[in-house]
């Protein structure tokens, strides 16, 4: 939430916060906030689409500064959007104010827009570090203050709903903590940090009663809004002077306001006090213990104060215990599906737009740095999210024609937790991986299981999808009214609604069969949606598949089409964060089936590529076309992993920090650009060499349909052949490379021709 001008006022006042030398503790961390303050304060590249390396490192060095200070973190995440759509006029707004910061962005001004995948990397290297974690159903800050309560232990984060929350173990803002800095010997490293209570702000008030601080921030305005009537009461008690209609920008004013509100607070010795004075002077009629008139101001005013009333147990206390069961207050929007859809939700292994999808047909889309004169980058990806809404939206007519058994069966993990077997599988050897210990094993789930192999994020089995014959899939459902979602997205420079049609994938997976359903028939639907065939992706090492086949999917559908320079820079961006990964210690999951490697030459292949990213003050400026492209691809990519993960991950996650840097695709697309072939550039490489054609020829063998039938092939008439421009596809930075190059040119310029005659029809 936040509280409009709290925050300025209260951190102007340094006799409001004691200094703390802070170890030795629990610690309830605000995730949101965490991620959005170390990649915005930190000045990393949000122009080019992201540097999500430098963020995962950045957050590791985070994570192991509180380790040294003997500090338990304990992360809560926001979920999706809140049900009872009181904050969501305020998620519109925001989202708007972030569309036009992500223009201003494009074209070299100030803003601050957070890169698209950002929110999944950090869940990987919590995952990774074995960081306690929990996403809840909606928003977090009322789980968040419950939590810490009842630890007696402080928050950390930069909301400033927490001045208003009474929390004895007192809020730590993230500005005055000072992790970067360690003090103290090595046995008592401390970081020094500035804590915050209740009672530090009551005492400058003479001693105001500490539940009256709720009221002040409902008439103050949160992001839940004003209640009717609060303007009128503040005139009459002369303390709108300067607030009133004023923006977030007039800060002065809003810091008056609260000031007022205090002082007008502070003669007042119960809440109940406060609120018939407001009653009097709104001339409401008096029901005592109803708080004034029903449906009246100070109604209405009591009924807004209980966002911050903490209760004395936390439903999240059990969670973090290690009883992994949805918890009573997280049930209003997981009930309805699956439990192993929502443990994977609470887990943080559910996208929140999954979902928002479902229980509210309604998703917010991120914006992203590209170019607003043409469609948003999300319109490349729709096809993804439609077959996502039609496996959670549209039910068979006849559920009992689903299979029963399967691969995905439920089980019960070490500390009572449900999950799918190949989902707890992930989980149980990526606790084992950590320090660099793989372990494998042989799946035991049933029919579609074989070998396991270890990989980025967990275990997974290696299988063919001819083994989904007779699997449980049944025929989507006939309606005679189209079931639709909510998307809200960018058009030109403004927010727009659009009813987006959920379509399910021919094998459509009934939804509350899917976790009995094999994963060799979840791993089919996904191929389907991506218009792959398994065996495209046979030369490509497991952990990499997902972003080959979301490759060669945007490569057929982003419009304007990919240039070929730009596909070279993407795999060769691939290229780099693999021989970077595989050379880490513990890399067992990142084994390739490649001879041996000499490393020296590998790593001189490494440098180069790095020395080609486009550096801090580059006064060449940006190539939007290209940007537009890449954030079609991150668009594309994000979507996938939202459905990845509604099936349960039939395919691992890749490891998303190394997946993609902005900086560096811009700079290889600039140097191919100048005339220098790709294979040049990995040169003495010969893994970096055989690694490259084998991803660039599986792009290219996933980027033709592979199922021309399914439901998404009708849309395929939509303007193809406009915005030509960038292709690109016979320039010098293509020649060289022997056969795999020539090979892998002229299937690039076969699909371009295909989708020039396609766009005749």
């Amino acid at each position: 939430m936040g509280v409009q001008g709290l925050t300025t006022y209260v951190e102007g006042n340094r006799y409001f916060f004691q200094d703390v030398k802070f170890r030795d503790s629990r610690l309830v961390i605000d995730g949101c906030s965490l991620y959005f303050r170390l990649y915005f304060n930190s000045g990393f590249d949000q122009q080019h689409g992201g540097e999500y390396s430098d963020f995962a490192c950045l957050l590791s060095q985070f994570l192991s500064a509180l380790a040294a200070c003997n500090i338990q973190p304990y992360v809560v995440l926001d979920g999706g959007i809140d049900p009872s759509d009181k904050k969501f006029p305020t998620l519109r707004q925001r989202l708007q104010s972030k569309i036009k910061e992500a223009d201003s962005i494009s074209h070299g001004r100030n803003g601050s827009v957070l890169p698209i995948l950002s929110r999944n990397v950090f869940i990987q290297v919590l995952i990774e570090k074995g960081v306690p974690l929990v996403q809840c159903s909606a928003e977090a800050d009322w789980e968040i203050a419950c939590l810490a309560h009842q630890w007696n232990c402080p928050v950390l984060t930069n909301d400033s709903d927490f001045y208003i929350f009474d929390l004895p173990g007192g809020y730590l803002p993230l500005r005055f903590f000072q992790w970067t800095n360690l003090n103290g010997k090595a046995s008592h490293r401390y970081i020094s940090a500035r804590c915050y209570t209740t009672s530090s702000l009551c005492r400058l008030f003479g001693g105001m009663n500490r539940e009256l601080l709720p009221l002040c921030a409902v008439l103050t305005g949160n992001d839940y809004g004003v209640p009717k009537d609060v303007e009128a009461l503040l005139a009459q008690l002369d303390l709108s002077a300067g607030g009133a209609g004023g923006g977030r920008s007039k800060g002065g004013a809003y810091m008056s306001r609260v000031e007022g509100i205090l002082l007008w607070l502070s003669n007042f010795s119960t809440v109940a006090n406060a609120l018939d004075e407001v009653s009097k002077v709104m001339r409401e009629e008096s029901s005592r213990g109803k708080r004034g008139q029903k449906g009246g101001l100070s109604s209405q005013l009591w009924a807004r104060m209980q966002e911050y009333h903490i209760k004395g147990r936390s439903s999240l206390a059990r969670w973090f215990s290690g009883v992994k069961a949805v918890p009573e207050g997280q049930t209003s929007r997981l009930a309805q599906l699956p439990e192993c859809l929502s443990l994977a939700a609470m887990q943080g292994l559910l996208a929140p737009l999954v979902v928002d999808a479902f229980v509210m047909r309604r998703v917010l889309l991120m914006p992203q740095v590209e170019n607003s004169k043409l469609a948003s980058s999300h319109c490349s990806s729709r096809d993804i999210r439609q077959a996502l809404y039609g496996i959670l939206l549209q039910r068979p007519q006849d559920s009992t024609t689903q299979a029963r058994g399967g691969g995905a069966q439920l089980v019960k993990g070490p500390q009572g937790e449900v999950q799918t077997q190949d989902m707890w599988m992930q989980l149980h050897i990526r606790q084992g991986m950590r320090g660099g210990r793989g372990r494998g094993g042989r799946g035991s789930g049933g029919r579609g299981q074989g070998h396991i192999v270890p990989a980025q994020q967990g275990v997974y089995v290696a299988f063919s999808t001819e083994q989904a014959a007779g699997a449980a899939t049944v025929p989507p459902q006939s309606f005679s009214t189209p079931i639709c979602v909510e998307e809200y997205d960018r058009l030109d420079l403004n927010l727009k609604k659009n009813q987006v049609e959920a379509h399910p994938p021919r094998n459509h997976l009934h939804l509350d069969g899917l976790g009995q359903a094999p994963v060799a028939a979840r791993l089919n639907v996904l191929f389907e949606v991506l218009g792959v065939k398994d065996s495209a992706l046979a030369p490509v090492p497991l952990h990499l598949q997902l972003a080959v086949a979301v490759t060669g999917f945007w490569l057929r559908e982003a419009i304007p089409k990919p240039s070929e320079l730009q596909l070279q820079a993407l795999v060769l961006g691939m290229v780099y964060g693999e021989l970077f990964l595989i050379h880490q210690p513990g890399a067992m999951q990142y084994q390739h089936p490649a001879p041996q490697i000499n490393w020296a030459a590998e790593c001189k292949v490494w440098e180069g590529l790095n020395r080609q990213r486009v550096r801090s003050g580059d006064r060449r400026g940006m190539d939007l076309g290209a940007a537009h492209s890449f954030s079609q691809w991150q668009a594309c990519l994000w979507s996938a992993l939202c459905l990845n993960q509604l099936l349960l991950f039939p395919l691992p996650e890749p490891n998303l920090s190394w997946l993609f840097s902005g900086t560096l695709v811009h700079g290889l697309l600039r140097c191919l650009k100048g005339g220098r072939p790709a294979e040049s550039l990995l040169s003495g490489g010969s893994f970096a060499v055989h690694l490259y054609f084998s991803l660039l020829g599986a792009v290219m063998n996933c980027s033709f349909k592979a199922n021309p039938s399914s439901s998404a092939s009708g849309r395929k008439k939509r303007g193809r052949g406009r915005g030509r421009r960038g292709r690109g596809g016979g320039g010098r930075g293509a020649q060289g490379g022997g056969r795999d190059a020539q090979e892998i040119n002229n299937r690039f310029a076969l699909l371009m021709s295909e989708e020039e005659y396609d766009s005749g029809d």
